[in-house]
């Protein structure tokens, strides 16, 4: 009997790619011409039993340098499955232009007992002088994915000490055109405002309020997966990046420093300087705040006033070697005792009642209804709002006491407390900037899936 007929037969799986989507279109394209070599090299060697599994493995614009590749992965688990012989392929750097992801490959298909057959190079992994042709021609093609990638590097580096904007997230006051910042007049006219009430108040908090209340947003960013992020008020997270980001001082960055770029500066030297400078110090509204904070350890303190408009400050005592925190009238300070229009609160049993209040804000109807009409103006947003607006007031009352005073920070605008009652003052677009962080931690989810 003829060994030829009694051999069992070679399952060969063609294996194509193409780095880029350009032409993919096409009738007849280059992973066509790839499969059409494997099959007719296959055909060659149909005498020693070598037969083509149906199955299409085609990555088509994926890079070889790396194995995050949908068509390979599948490939490998049919290798691993024990459904494949000998993986075909045109060139070797097909399958990978990395040498390290090579071994890994070997490995996997050295464990499964499956060889590897260029179509153009002539050689196979079954025997020692393939294995040897093989690592010299990775090693090369390595070595020239390598000398690619500095000369990209280098382009870049270059064209960034030239001034010129190559790509990453475009910051609020310009947009993109012609790969060069542009001004945005009107995202401009808010940064200069948000740089001079800085300058004016040294309050960051006071700055933001003050901008947001003259009707500016942040740049409202859509990405490539449908994400939507930004166009909300400016608050302290991003105005600390933007006071100090050089890029609207007409500066663009490369490795930590700074050269002059293309575009237009929006914000002047002077008022760049003066912003600075009273960063650099640490102003006197910030300074007070943090010493607030630091007395009483409250969330409360910078927000909470008493019926005449002046702030409530904290203080806090020690009794028996226990510490009591308490707000005084600021009125105290300056006139003393018997000219508070309130005596002091103790700072626990404030704290316990305005996170309380909130927590019942967001479970009442009333306040959810307000908040629904903000739908009918950004429909993209409204099932993420529909979802949020569902489970906010729940979710509260499972949060932490700590992350209760997080929200607490985005929420509420004002606390006034008087000798009847506490008024509670909620920020109108509160809810816009917890949304927004949401948001932002789906994208940055996504991106790391």
């Amino acid at each position: 009997m003829n060994p030829a007929t009694t051999a069992a037969p070679v399952r060969c799986a063609i294996y194509t790619r193409k780095s880029t989507e350009e032409g993919l279109e096409q009738e007849f394209n280059s992973l066509d011409a790839q499969r059409e070599s494997g099959e007719a090299y296959i055909r060659a060697h149909k005498g020693e039993g070598w037969v083509q599994l149906p199955d299409h493995y085609d990555d088509g614009g994926f890079s070889g340098g790396n194995t995050e590749r949908p068509a390979l992965k599948r490939l490998l688990a049919d290798v691993e499955a024990g459904k494949i012989d000998t993986i075909v392929v045109y060139k070797v750097d097909r399958l990978t232009r990395s040498l390290a992801d090579f071994a890994q490959l070997v490995e996997v298909l050295d464990r499964s007992g499956v060889s590897f057959v260029s179509v153009t190079q002539h050689f196979n992994t079954r025997d020692s002088m393939g294995r040897l042709t093989l690592n010299i021609l990775l090693t090369f093609a390595q070595f020239e994915r390598e000398v690619i990638g500095e000369r990209i590097r280098d382009k870049f580096a270059l064209s960034k000490q030239r001034g010129k904007f190559m790509g990453g997230r475009v910051p609020t006051g310009y947009d993109v055109k012609d790969r060069k910042l542009v001004i945005n007049l009107k995202e401009a006219a808010g940064i200069r405002l948000l740089f001079q009430n800085f300058a004016e108040t040294g309050s960051m908090t006071e700055a933001c309020r003050r901008t947001n209340k003259a009707g500016y947003t942040t740049k409202r960013n859509v990405f490539s997966n449908g994400q939507v992020s930004g166009g909300t008020g400016f608050d302290r997270k991003n105005i600390i990046h933007i006071l100090k980001n050089r890029i609207y001082l007409g500066e663009v960055p490369h490795k930590g420093r700074w050269y002059p770029g293309e575009h237009e500066a929006i914000i002047s030297q002077s008022l760049w300087d003066e912003v600075q400078g009273l960063r650099s110090t640490g102003t006197t509204a910030e300074k007070k705040a943090h010493s607030q904070r630091h007395a009483t350890g409250s969330f409360l303190s910078g927000r909470v006033f008493g019926p005449d408009g002046k702030a409530l400050v904290g203080t806090s005592t020690r009794k028996r070697g226990k510490r009591y925190r308490y707000f005084i009238s600021n009125t105290v300070n300056k006139k003393g005792y018997e000219h508070a229009p309130l005596p002091m609160i103790a700072c626990d049993e404030l704290e316990k009642v305005v996170l309380e209040s909130l927590g019942e804000m967001l479970l009442a109807p009333e306040y959810l209804a307000r908040v629904e009409k903000i739908l009918d103006q950004n429909e993209e947003d409204k099932g993420l709002w529909q979802s949020l607006l569902k489970d906010v007031g729940q979710i509260w009352l499972l949060l932490f006491p700590e992350e209760q005073k997080r929200l607490f920070q985005l929420l509420v605008e004002r606390v006034t407390v008087t000798a009847e009652k506490i008024i509670i003052r909620y920020r109108i677009n509160g809810l816009l900037s917890v949304m927004a962080e949401v948001k932002e931690q789906q994208s940055l989810q996504e991106a790391s899936v």
